[in-house]
């Protein structure tokens, strides 16, 4: 029964605005029988009479979402977009998402897990290899073959990258800030003799 932007759920008989039915073009007001919950409820219903493995629902408040992830109702700020979602959310919330990141980056890059850059950090007793002093957060790297030398702080690890790995250019660098500056003597045109 349809009365103007009403329609009564045929399960729960309520009288619902159209907004709450699901669309169905097979009938004659282009809408479902049952209402959204009602039908989400029958679905839910028949997918356990069938034996398949089914999510229990989580009842969450206007503007919030639960993630499966964490166990957590959270609200919409929470959440990234996702145009191609049913609610326009991302799966998973904020948090969960950068946590997987995180994972995935370590494996993608480095192939190892967290766990195995947590004993290493462990090793390490938790603080830079170089400067022993700040905390070790960046896994360390040789470009060249990919192998993982250990965990840095941010300033050394850049350090490293500026210097391009180069052993030459870094003892240069050690020399020039003990006070030993490099100046090559001029020995024929263009040629230069380097100091010992």
């Amino acid at each position: 029964m349809n009365e103007g932007g009403v329609k009564r759920c045929s399960r729960c008989k309520k009288l619902l605005p159209r907004a709450a039915f699901a669309n169905n073009r097979a009938s004659r007001d282009g809408l479902q029988a049952y209402c959204r919950e009602c039908w989400a409820e029958y679905h839910q219903q028949r997918q356990l009479a069938k034996g398949k493995n089914v999510r229990p629902r989580v009842l969450v408040p206007a503007g919030h979402k639960h993630c499966r992830r964490c166990g957590e109702t959270k609200p919409h700020s929470e959440w990234d977009r996702n145009s191609s979602a049913s609610d326009g959310l991302s799966s998973r919330c904020k948090s969960c998402r950068a946590v997987e990141g995180r994972a995935g980056h370590l494996k993608r890059t480095y192939g190892m897990t967290e766990a195995e850059r947590d004993a290493m950090v462990g090793e390490q007793f938790g603080i830079c290899c170089i400067c022993l002093d700040a905390p070790a957060e960046h896994v360390d790297h040789d470009h060249g073959t990919g192998r993982v030398r250990g965990v840095l702080c941010f300033s050394c690890n850049a350090a490293l990258g500026q210097f391009k790995d180069r052993p030459d250019v870094i003892r240069r660098a050690a020399a020039y800030v003990e006070g030993n500056v490099w100046k090559p003597t001029l020995v024929a045109p263009g040629v230069y003799q380097l100091p010992s």
